[in-house]
């Protein structure tokens, strides 16, 4: 199939015939070109990051060539759970709703020790956020829904079967050598993305590594299709009676389909492992023995948790999984992925464009990396509990299990894998701290959390689809006439232009009449002022985008 050719029914098919759309190589223009022709930005990888980096890029009016050297979507769930930031990030890109319609959405979650349930708990426990804590939906699903969207925009080529052989990297660009059925060709970029995956082949071809600890546990996950009436929930077992002195975790997926993660231990053998007559049994020791069920796929992991020393090197910026990587459990791979486009696309379009120099993207390795080191901390601390390494530690998680059947204290102890929150870049250079007192969470370098508003005509509206595509300042109640005059800064008045009749963006941005805050293009607060002055936040907005002042 011809990517010139795609429907739009080819993305709302079932699971079967989203994974067998199999996409034919296309010869280029370029390929016949006297000259590698110049594309501003070249990303590697039409996956999640690659797909929603595109479309963010595009969608600010950027060309944008993706490679790719596979001919299909991903095959099974594989990065199967999104964060309620990431659905946000999302629904500025256009592609939020689809996503939710077909995702299971879920906010509790529950924790077995052998067959007894510990507790539970609920990660969006209060009301008045659009989106859930999170959804499942099979990578396939999501890499679907972004490619129909970067399809639907221009600038936009995605090339498959058009695999990264080598880069050679300028001070003004790289040349890229690309390899295709029909034979090698160049071309040439101001910037390369690398969202190549774990095993990125531009980070082995600049002769860079991650580094990081590498667990010695093995885990199965098997997509069981079945119907069942299990709860939309996570469930998680700590030695449970179906699978003795291992950990097992299940999660419902859209078309009946149900994730099961099992514990295998060091010693179990990867190929072995995925064999149906190795799986099948498992599977039913959980479900028993009258439950009826198929096998869609399965595939045998070991926890790593690594990254990059840096994420920037010269004009070739990494992103994703070719960037950092963690072990599964708490959803913080994809999630932390997309919103490592989300840092990046508003910054090489702001430098594309000539609005800022190349201070401003040498601000998303520090962000970013930031980031990852918050997620591998997280993810670390994780895999230690739910795979102890002496009976000490084993003694400990038990009885950490035992008290919080009745204790609060001990529940925080808890960890089955902690699961994805966005990272607050507090320490990021394009904050200016806060000169008056707040309370709450939205410091300078949180991303904005939302609430539900109205339009001046009453219509609903949620805070964040309000915001602009560049920067935003919020004011609480009247503007000022300077307000107008900022380049490149939407003003959104609360209690003008959106009405706040349940009064949680006031309660939640802990805001006062006269309260302001300057919003980054990706959503990230920068700045926050009582009684804002000019002077102020011009020098707040020339440091968000690293000017002088």
């Amino acid at each position: 199939m011809r990517i010139s050719d795609l429907k739009p029914s080819a993305f709302r098919g079932a699971g079967e015939q989203i994974q067998a759309l199999q996409f034919d190589y296309e010869r280029s223009a370029d390929q016949d070109a006297a000259q590698p022709v110049r594309h501003p930005v070249v990303i590697v990888g039409a996956g999640p990051v690659g797909l929603s980096l595109a479309v963010d890029l595009a969608q600010r009016g950027q060309p944008v060539l993706v490679l790719d050297n596979d001919d299909r979507l991903s095959i099974g769930s594989r990065a199967l759970c999104f964060a309620k930031r990431t659905l946000e990030i999302w629904d500025r890109l256009g592609v939020g709703d689809p996503m939710v319609r077909k995702g299971v959405s879920w906010n509790v979650g529950k924790v077995f020790m052998q067959d007894e349930k510990v507790y539970e708990f609920n990660l969006l426990p209060e009301a008045g956020h659009e989106r859930p804590a999170f959804i499942n939906l099979q990578q396939y699903y999501c890499e679907a829904f972004l490619l129909e969207r970067a399809l639907q925009l221009p600038g936009v080529q995605i090339r498959y079967r058009h695999a990264v052989m080598d880069i050679a990297v300028r001070d003004d660009g790289a040349q890229v050598s690309v390899d295709t059925p029909q034979g090698p060709y160049q071309v040439q970029t101001d910037w390369v993305v690398a969202c190549d995956g774990s095993r990125s082949t531009v980070r082995k071809l600049m002769g860079l590594e991650s580094k990081g600890r590498i667990f010695q546990d093995r885990f199965l996950i098997a997509d069981v299709k079945m119907k069942a009436d299990f709860p939309t929930e996570r469930w998680f077992w700590f030695d449970p009676p179906f699978h003795r002195n291992q950990s097992v975790l299940l999660h419902r997926e859209p078309d009946n389909v149900w994730r099961i993660d099992f514990q295998l231990g060091w010693d179990a053998d990867p190929e072995a492992e995925k064999k149906p007559e190795k799986i099948i049994p498992r599977v039913q020791a959980l479900l028993g023995e009258d439950i009826e069920f198929t096998l869609e796929w399965a595939s045998v992991y070991t926890f790593a948790c690594q990254r990059m020393d840096r994420f920037v090197h010269g004009r070739v910026i990494f992103a994703g999984d070719s960037a950092h990587g963690v072990s599964p459990f708490g959803a913080r791979g994809a999630n932390s992925g997309v919103q490592d486009a989300d840092n990046l696309a508003w910054k090489l379009d702001w430098i594309l464009k000539g609005r800022a120099g190349i201070a401003l993207l040498e601000t998303y390795g520090p962000e970013r990396e930031f980031a990852a080191d918050e997620n591998i901390l997280n993810s670390t601390r994780a895999t230690d509990f739910i795979t102890p390494k002496s009976e000490i530690s084993r003694l400990f998680r038990d009885q950490v299990l035992n008290l919080a059947r009745d204790h609060e204290f001990a529940r925080r102890l808890v960890n089955s894998g902690r699961l994805s929150v966005p990272a607050t870049l507090s320490n990021s250079p394009l904050n200016t701290a806060d000169t008056d007192a707040f309370k709450g969470a939205m410091q300078p370098g949180a991303p904005l959390t939302d609430a539900p508003v109205a339009t001046a005509s009453g219509e609903p509206q949620w805070l964040l689809r309000a915001l602009a595509p560049e920067f935003t300042l919020i004011v609480f109640g009247e503007s000022r006439d300077w307000m107008t005059g900022l380049p490149n800064v939407a003003v959104l008045r609360i209690g003008i232009d959106l009405l706040d009749q349940q009064g949680l963006v006031a309660q939640r941005l802990d805001a006062t009449p006269g309260t302001a805050y300057l919003v980054r293009p990706d959503q990230h607060v920068c700045a926050r002022w009582r009684h804002p002055s000019e002077a102020g936040v011009r020098a707040a907005l020339a440091r968000a985008i690293c000017a002088s002042h």
